[in-house]
């Protein structure tokens, strides 16, 4: 069974790759550094002296689930037209021209830019900011992996050319993190992925990841935080913006361990092998309530990973006779242990109105045993439906038809904003790119960005892994546009737009 065998293979030198990349993966990932900044090794789990053979089950412990047989639909399905992300020209792909920056010895130079995601209003669409479009990016030294910080782009909303964004500089200065009596962000070394929205005052209110640093001996597990801040921005002179400070800077939710898992009981046990993610916090409103979805794993209360999970048929789907299968499939495969640990989630908290957490909510959807990382949760409204999309790479799946080149949007659909999530297109495909990571037209972090008129989306992302060319850096990859019809997406055939395009107005 060859479940994704060269992630696993290569698991003993994953942080070697991940450093490589610089980005959120092996193939740099949606939420900044993608590991947990330590060599994983594979895990192993004592056999008690009496083993016994769990119960099966079939518990979906009240959420919606990227099922075994709806996983495998979509491997028949990602190499239909309706599925690819476009081919684009690798000789038309540019750097961002003010994507510039300065190293740690101040020499000025071109910055890596990955993650980004723009000022949204509180249904998604793209906000208007005294006639600017913003988008804040994960930037950095292209030479330094942990260089991860948020930068603020901008450019008048009237113009889509690539030339036409300017760079801010950095959201937060170093010290800005210091002001709260707050310890989690005291101890931040890194920012992560995240959304921001234009509050109905006008204020800029950002939302992201903070990320600690990786010092077992001291006690730090690259812990993953979902934060806030208001990013105060002026126009001091006319067609330029400034960060003129953030405002009310604070941790809001680090997990809870029954719903979602806390990286205390990924790593407290010594087994630095597990992939803990609690990170790329997405605001949106529904009926005056406010909610951050994001990435994060199952709980002790949601179905928490362990040998137990292959006994589930909540997580295969199909019939009894699929379930019989793919469980014995699973437990002789050399790959059992690391499927044991797969329980991505994305989950749901409300806030209260100053943007502190008000209740921690199930999970919106799980993958237990097929993967244990999917990314960038990204969720609105559109003709009465909840659509809700996350990235995710055969590099981290475990599923037959898949390999570690495999690039995924999934998407789902629901009539509440707190489900059930029933898969688009039968499987939850909804993009797909099988590249070589070292062509610089191979993209990642996949977000979906509802326009004001139509039931098109625009999808951006970002081109190029890190570090991989002298003179080319990550950058914003072309836009592009997907149809969606109910349950039902396609790429808009021959609708490349410019690179970081995020409006088709």
């Amino acid at each position: 069974m060859n479940i994704n065998h060269l992630y696993k293979k290569a698991a003993a030198v994953t942080m070697a790759a991940a450093l490589l990349a610089g980005g959120t993966s092996a193939f740099a990932s949606g939420s900044g550094q993608d590991y947990n900044g330590g060599a994983p090794t594979r895990p192993t789990h004592p056999v008690p002296e009496n083993p016994t053979t769990p119960s099966v089950i079939n518990d979906t412990y009240g959420f919606s689930h990227i099922t075994r047989f709806d996983a495998l639909k979509m491997t028949k399905q990602q190499n239909r037209p309706q599925f690819q992300v476009p081919a684009f020209n690798a000789d038309q792909i540019r750097n961002i021209p003010s994507a510039v920056g300065k190293d740690a010895n101040g020499n000025t130079i071109n910055l890596d830019v990955w993650d980004t995601w723009p000022l949204q209003n509180a249904d998604g669409t793209v906000a208007n900011y005294n006639g600017y479009q913003i988008v804040f990016g994960l930037a950095g030294d292209p030479k330094v992996s942990s260089d991860t910080f948020i930068y603020l782009f901008y450019k008048k909303a009237d113009d889509q050319s690539l030339d036409a964004w300017k760079n801010a500089g950095r959201v937060f200065k170093d010290t800005d993190k210091l002001v709260p009596k707050d310890w989690i962000l005291n101890h931040q070394s890194e920012e992560w992925s995240g959304s921001a929205t234009m509050t109905k005052d006008g204020k800029v209110r950002l939302f992201y990841t903070n990320r600690h640093p990786w010092d077992a001996d001291q006690g730090f597990f690259g812990k993953q935080t979902l934060t806030t801040a208001q990013v105060n921005v002026s126009e001091p002179a006319e067609g330029t913006l400034k960060v003129d400070g953030v405002e009310d800077f604070k941790s809001i939710f680090d997990g809870d361990g029954k719903m979602y898992q806390t990286v205390d009981q990924a790593f407290s046990g010594g087994d630095y092998s597990d992939n803990h993610t609690l990170r790329d916090p997405h605001y949106v409103e529904d009926n005056g309530h406010k909610y951050l979805v994001f990435e994060a794993n199952t709980g002790s209360e949601t179905g928490y990973q362990g040998d137990e999970m292959f006994y589930n048929k909540a997580y295969y789907g199909g019939n009894d006779k699929f379930f019989e299968s793919e469980r014995e499939k699973l437990l002789n495969s050399p790959d059992k242990d690391y499927m044991s640990i797969a329980n991505g989630a994305l989950g749901i908290i409300e806030l209260n109105d100053d943007y502190s957490l008000k209740r921690v909510m199930k999970p919106l959807i799980a993958s237990n045993t097929v993967t244990d990382e999917i990314e960038r949760a990204n969720i609105f409204k559109m003709n009465g439906k909840w659509y809700l999309f996350t990235d995710t790479r055969g590099a981290k799946m475990f599923l037959d038809g898949v390999d570690a080149r495999d690039i995924y949007m999934l998407g789902y659909v629901s009539d509440s904003i707190d489900g059930p999530y029933k898969p688009l297109n039968g499987s939850g495909l909804v993009l797909h790119q099988d590249l070589n990571p070292r062509d610089i037209t191979w993209t990642y972090a996949h977000f979906a960005i509802p326009q004001v008129k139509n039931n098109e989306v625009v999808i951006t992302s970002y081109m190029t892994n890190r570090g991989y060319f002298a003179n080319q850096q990550s950058t914003f990859a072309p836009s592009f546009k997907v149809k969606i019809d109910g349950d039902r997406t396609s790429v808009v055939p021959n609708s490349t737009l410019n690179q970081g395009q995020v409006t088709t107005d």
